[in-house]
């Protein structure tokens, strides 16, 4: 009865999660915060602590993704809010186990779910991730825990020889379009791989230079790391993320990308652009042309763009300045911190979907 309890949970969950994205877009508001950019992103980092959890957003996101809290989790611990990050991953680890399994979302009642309503191949790395980078103290249960959810997604995701990644449908970052195995998703395996290793868990038994060895030979074009094996174009996500995520430490590869950023003016006139050629990708029902156009295109996404300042700036690149400018600019010009804007940096609007203010990233900008 519980298991079946747990799953109607989840379902409701993901269902109040696709409401309040289309109630957004016609009777959401976007509150207004005074001051300059790291004002307005610590206002926004203070308000989307729950009291046992950090929210995604102060818009429709109001709930814990993991994906979003990995990328700011060392950021939050940086900033000085160790104990509310130590406090999140208990109350995840908590209802995790509840449920059996490791999933992106999980609402303020507890329930777990994915959005979109499939397995993620990033779920579980972020949660390794932060656990590491924030030297959260793992107990016994939460170990043995972890160490079935690797060996599950071993099983369910990786070839048994090779630990390569299968072609098979999963939800990852860009869950607008589906990847024939993305750059993304491979760096997140090898950040998962670093991560066992230091916690010294058993389940995954493959070497994080195997995946640094994919990422190398398949995914790099000379340019920059391409979106996925038979698409060679830029994605801001899998062009950025093996190197902020350390997993590649090739500075002339990043100074390539750097490079390539600057001549395709994908930092204009925000940093950063999704992709280059939006439509070049198969889109998931409902997130294409007609209802989210644009949605993963040119579109200005600020989680990119913090991104991109992190790497300008631990490179002592000659733009990080005027970069870093443009990018408060545009947190000014608005009073929050969006999830996305248009490609002339007004606010996205589609038919179902409108950009979400307040987002979590603002941590990584403050940093």
């Amino acid at each position: 009865m519980e298991k079946f309890t747990r799953a109607i949970g989840g379902i409701l969950g993901t269902l109040r999660a696709e409401y309040q994205q289309i109630s957004n877009r016609y009777f959401g508001t976007v509150f207004y915060f005074e001051g300059g950019a790291r004002k307005i992103c610590e206002q926004i980092v203070e308000q989307l602590w729950e009291g046992d959890f950090y929210r995604t957003s102060l818009g429709h996101f109001d709930f814990f993704w993991m994906r979003d809290f990995g990328t700011v989790a060392e950021s939050l611990t940086k900033l000085g809010y160790k104990d509310h990050v130590h406090e999140t991953l208990s109350w995840a680890l908590y209802h995790y186990q509840r449920a059996g399994e490791v999933t992106l979302c999980i609402d303020k009642a507890g329930h777990t779910f994915n959005a979109p309503a499939k397995k993620s191949v990033d779920a579980l790395p972020w949660l390794l991730h932060s656990i590491v980078v924030s030297n959260y103290p793992l107990n016994k249960m939460e170990r043995k825990f972890l160490e079935k959810q690797l060996r599950g997604y071993c099983k369910g995701l990786l070839e048994g020889t090779t630990g390569n990644l299968r072609k098979v449908r999963y939800a990852e970052l860009r869950d607008a379009v589906i990847y024939d195995r993305s750059a993304y998703s491979i760096a997140l395996i090898a950040r998962m791989a670093e991560c066992v290793e230091l916690l010294k868990l058993n389940g995954f038994p493959y070497p994080a230079s195997h995946y640094r060895d994919l990422l190398l030979v398949n995914y790099w074009n000379g340019d920059f790391f391409k979106a996925d094996l038979v698409t060679d174009i830029w994605s801001s996500e899998c062009g950025l993320v093996p190197f902020w995520l350390g997993v590649i430490k090739d500075k002339e590869k990043l100074e390539k990308t750097f490079d390539y950023i600057n001549k395709e003016k994908l930092n204009e006139p925000y940093p950063l652009q999704y992709c280059k050629d939006p439509y070049a990708f198969k889109y998931r029902p409902g997130m294409g042309k007609t209802l989210m156009n644009n949605y993963t295109g040119t579109t200005i996404w600020t989680w990119f763009g913090s991104f991109y300042l992190h790497l300008l700036k631990d490179n002592k690149r000659p733009e990080y300045e005027r970069e870093y400018k443009k990018f408060s600019d545009l947190i000014e010009r608005h009073g929050t911190y969006p999830e996305m804007v248009g490609p002339d940096g007004g606010w996205y609007t589609s038919p179902i979907y409108n950009g979400d203010p307040g987002m979590v990233w603002a941590a990584i900008f403050l940093e």
